[in-house]
């Protein structure tokens, strides 16, 4: 008797394979990572540079920083390109006085700018020879030693205030203060002599914007200025996009991309990690 099984007709099926297309992966995973860019730089994080001195001494031009989405709750100017995706102003919450703030400069709503927040809404502000007065009251004004900064592609200095340094390279100097606001945040300024700038109107800040100033005072366009001197006036909250918190990359300008070993020697590297 043969044990033997017999063998079964025909033959065992095979799986068809699909061939899988690196294309579509690649475009899938840099759609995914779109999405995510897209998500932090609108709600948690976006990095920005600062381009011009309005911020001195705090800020150089050529400064890196990066800023908090969440504090002041989000409208369509947390969005890239100011989409109108979210009406209003959700989650809001005003600054605090003394904060450092990037915004949609108005009127155009274009551009973004930093400033510190002087007044918020209901306050009274007014610059009485060269002293801020918030509430009518003075704020306190302390001179300090000079800030001192080397020239640089990255620095614009008058002749007036540039001289050798103590290695006969030339350094920018400026005459420097310390301001203390009633809430007991404490910030240097920079005052370059007897400007418009110095002595203004009184301005009452309206419900729902907020007073910004540099703290470069005689060479910052800002809430003391209206609009059409190219100045901001007063800025809705909606238009504030973040609050600085710390510096991540500084360059006094002077690298060049085919040279590599400047892009080292260009980084004021003292100024990385600074805070707020």
């Amino acid at each position: 008797m043969d044990d033997t099984a017999p063998a079964e007709s025909g033959t065992a099926p095979t799986e068809t394979l699909q061939p899988r297309s690196e294309w579509r992966d690649t475009l899938s995973f840099l759609i995914k990572l779109a999405i995510l860019v897209f998500v932090v730089r609108s709600f948690v994080f976006a990095p920005f540079s600062i381009p011009s001195g309005s911020m001195l001494p705090r800020l150089l031009v050529g400064d890196y920083l990066f800023i908090t989405k969440w504090n002041y709750g989000y409208s369509k100017h947390s969005l890239p390109w100011s989409l109108p995706l979210i009406p209003g102003r959700i989650f809001a919450d005003d600054p605090t006085r003394g904060d450092v703030v990037v915004f949609k400069a108005p009127p155009g709503d274009q551009q973004d700018w930093i400033k510190r927040v002087i007044g918020l809404p209901g306050d009274t502000v007014q610059m009485r020879g060269g002293v801020l007065i918030l509430n009518g009251k003075p704020i306190p004004k302390q001179r300090i030693a000079d800030f001192v900064e080397a020239v640089s592609p990255n620095t614009r200095c008058s002749a007036v205030f540039e001289q050798a340094g103590p290695d006969g390279k030339p350094v920018c100097r400026y005459p420097r203060y310390r301001e203390t606001l009633p809430n007991g945040k404490s910030y240097d300024v920079l005052d370059q002599g007897q400007t418009i700038a110095d002595d203004t109107a009184v301005f009452t800040v309206p419900a729902g914007h907020v007073f910004l100033m540099g703290d470069n005072r005689d060479d910052s366009m800002d809430s003391r200025f209206p609009h059409e001197m190219g100045g901001i006036r007063y800025v809705p909250m909606e238009n504030l996009e973040g609050k600085a918190v710390v510096s991540f990359w500084s360059t006094d300008g002077s690298a060049e991309w085919i040279q590599p070993w400047t892009w080292f020697t260009a980084a004021r590297w003292k100024r990385i990690g600074e805070g707020f």
